[in-house]
């Protein structure tokens, strides 16, 4: 069972990308979508199996023998446990559903049958990461999604964007990865293996052991924790290495549900839960997984509150809830943190797709100050993007409000140095989830049709701006007027149009059709291969938590996890929030409360304090515009002077040094020699014989220094 779920996607990809023209996009389609389906169920089956029966521990599934290098040996196998079987229900469950409604939303690509291999290609390699029983097969997963998620990120190759968001995306996973693969050399050189059955039981001899690196002696194990949490920084976008994560919005919508919503961003997670006895042994780099993930939780959740375009609000809250996800790892709350990545995926694919039927009805405008009044027009996205948005703030009942509990009462709980840092930033972050979220559904679903006015300005609006545009045009102009135009629904720029792979609008007449035939173009309700994963994924966003808490972080955690996730005997922590106070029980419930109203007061009842807010504050609202900077701080840092250099090499070091001196510098004298040679060649008796005498000259010459050298010897 685990060979078909794990290869049948690879299957798929294999026949729409190779056979794909000639089968036609149709076929493609259909193959890719209806293995997705099939490998779905039977990862359902899995987790039933798993979680329901009677065993204990692992089962290792063997597939071949990959490679042996002296001690060192690496085999292709699958880990079967628990956290496998969740991951195997997420990824293939969301993948899918995904798959079912690009169907819908990508119809008018010519190019489908590469866009659904890209899919299954990721699919498949994700599926070798979360079904990995040994480190190198999971960092040969690791890349394989990086790899996806470059080609579909880059998925509109004309489109300068979205090149651009790839290579960003692809190169800062790079440095995490540096670190990630560090950390597996380091673990091969502690435990002499790299198959986890060969770590974890070697764990507690080595807890004490020190590593020389860099010049100091590290904790062995706390040096190895973090190298491999690096990994995690990249792949999940935590603080310092997120910057990509917003720009790969530049992807098709179904791209961002997929991979930035509920697989390949929760990686890191992924990993840290499945390597927890590792970091449970290493306490202080479990107090940097928290600090990192509660800064990640506050950071990203406040430059959610200002960004205008639908897909990067609903991105930077992606990077929030993966901030969150640390925070409950990182205090030794793997249950809670695996719980939230569950849970997660439900909601946030929801709400990724319902914002894909949203821009599919808007003719592919993403920005929010463009929309407007769209909940009589399509009012059963509004319904999905509403239980989206409940699960997401974490209203009671929903699956979010199990997760996220859960997690913020770990953080308050704990007693491992950085808890409260976690703990604040994880309820303020609730606050403004809270308050971007109806932010996004009150300026997209009511008040007034601003969409009519935005159209009305001509087809120079429709083609929208990359990020970078975004960003000088904040940097260069009043912050005000980004928040009148928010206020009053006055077009800005929009970030991320969707294009074909030419570079031009999907629908190109939408746009200029709209000034004489408003009718035409009036927002509607997405075909039913688009909404019916939208109602698969919002019975989920409602009932997961309720349906799986019990089994995950209630009283048969034990029985169902099986020792997946470690407990040392001094964690408790799964324990004490049972326990924890009424008023840290209730105030991620205060905080969605206060976010609801004061969004509800600017953007229903108030809609000119936008304006106002940013007119009194323009310096911190253009810095949250702008990200705080990071890019433009990478920009100078980083970028710049890595092009510098490079240009240097090229011109300097390859163009006039090497080449200059070596090979073309060479040529160059052989072919003045040869031209003063050929000079000679004028056809002249006289010339030639002046040559011969100049040549018998030099010839008596060298024989009389020769010869009167010899003699004196």
């Amino acid at each position: 069972m685990y060979h078909a779920i794990v290869f049948l996607p690879l299957i798929g990809a294999l026949i729409a990308g190779l056979f794909g023209r000639r089968i036609g996009p149709r076929a493609s389609e259909v193959v890719t979508t209806g293995i997705l389906v099939f490998v779905a169920l039977l990862s359902w089956v899995a987790f039933f199996e798993v979680t329901g029966g009677h065993g204990h521990g692992a089962t290792k599934v063997h597939v071949a023998t990959w490679f042996t290098a002296g001690d060192l040996v690496v085999d292709w196998a699958f880990r079967a446990d628990t956290l496998t079987a969740v991951m195997l229900v997420v990824v293939n469950s969301v993948s899918a559903l995904v798959h079912l409604y690009s169907m819908g939303y990508m119809h008018e690509d010519p190019h489908r049958p590469r866009f659904f291999a890209y899919l299954s290609l990721f699919t498949f390699a994700m599926l070798m990461l979360v079904t990995s029983d040994n480190l190198v097969q999971m960092f040969f997963g690791w890349e394989g999604v990086g790899l996806a998620s470059y080609l579909l990120i880059g998925f509109w190759y004309e489109k300068p964007s979205a090149n651009a968001a790839a290579m960003k995306a692809f190169i800062v996973n790079r440095v995490g990865d540096f670190g990630f693969s560090l950390g597996i050399f380091l673990c091969f050189v502690l435990f002499g293996a790299v198959a986890f059955d060969g770590i974890f039981p070697k764990v507690p001899e080595l807890k004490d052991a020190t590593f020389h690196f860099l010049g100091y002696d590290w904790n062995a194990l706390t040096l190895c924790c973090l190298l491999l949490f690096m990994g995690a920084m990249g792949k999940s976008a935590q603080f310092l290495l997120h910057t990509w994560l917003p720009d790969a919005m530049e992807g098709p919508t179904p791209v961002s549900a997929l991979i930035h919503a509920a697989t390949m961003v929760t990686a890191g997670v992924f990993m840290v839960a499945r390597l927890s006895p590792l970091f449970d042994a290493a306490p202080n780099a479990l107090i940097v997984v928290t600090v990192i993930g509660g800064i990640t939780a506050f950071f990203a959740a406040t430059v959610g509150l200002v960004q205008n375009d639908i897909k990067r609000v609903i991105a930077y809250s992606t990077c929030s809830q993966l901030g969150y996800m640390f925070v409950a790892l990182g205090v030794g709350a793997y249950a809670a943190g695996v719980f939230h990545l569950f849970t997660h995926a439900f909601f946030k694919a929801l709400l990724f797709l319902g914002a894909g039927s949203v821009i599919h009805a808007m003719h592919h405008e993403q920005d929010m100050r463009n929309m407007g009044a769209l909940r009589r027009y399509i009012p059963f996205t509004t319904a999905m993007m509403a239980i989206g948005t409940l699960a997401l703030i974490g209203f009671p009942f929903t699956a979010g409000f199990y997760s996220k509990d859960a997690i913020i009462e770990a953080a308050y709980m704990s007693t491992r140095p950085g808890h409260v840092l976690a703990f604040l930033a994880t309820v303020i972050a609730a606050f403004f989830t809270s308050f971007y979220s109806w932010r996004l559904f009150f300026l997209t679903f009511e008040g007034r049709a601003r969409w009519q006015n935005a159209h009305a300005h001509g087809d120079s609006h429709a083609h929208g701006h990359d990020d970078h545009h975004a960003v000088a045009h904040a940097a260069h102009h009043p912050a005000v007027a980004h928040a009148a135009a928010e206020a009053d629904g006055a077009p800005g720029h929009h970030e991320g149009v969707a294009h074909d792979d030419k570079g031009h609008d999907l629908e190109p007449a939408s746009h200029s059709a709209i000034e004489h035939h408003d009718h035409a173009h009036t927002p509607h309700e997405s075909p039913r291969v688009m909404t019916i994963p939208l109602a698969i994924l919002a019975v989920g966003a409602l009932f997961a938590g309720l349906v799986f808490k019990n089994r995950f972080i209630g009283e048969s955690m034990d029985e169902f996890w099986k020792g997946a996730l470690a407990h040392g005997p001094d964690n408790h922590i799964m324990h004490d929030i049972h326990n924890s106070p009424f008023w840290v029980q209730q105030s991620p419930f205060v905080m969605l409360v206060l976010g609801f109203l004061l969004a509800f007061w600017m953007y229903i009842r108030r809609p000119e304090l936008p304006h106002q807010l940013a007119e009194s504050q323009p310096l911190l609202y253009r810095f949250l515009l702008n990200k705080w900077y990071f890019d433009e701080i990478y920009d100078r840092i980083f970028v710049r002077p890595a092009k510098g250099f490079g240009e240097f090499l090229w011109k300097v070091g390859d163009g006039r040094i090497i080449d200059g001196m070596g090979p073309n510098g060479i040529a160059a004298r052989v072919v003045d020699v040869t031209r003063g040679v050929v000079r000679l060649q004028t056809g002249y008796v006289y010339h030639y014989a002046f040559v011969m005498l100049i040549g018998v000259a030099a010839l008596v010459s060298w024989y009389l220094f020769t010869g009167v050298s010899a003699a004196a010897h």
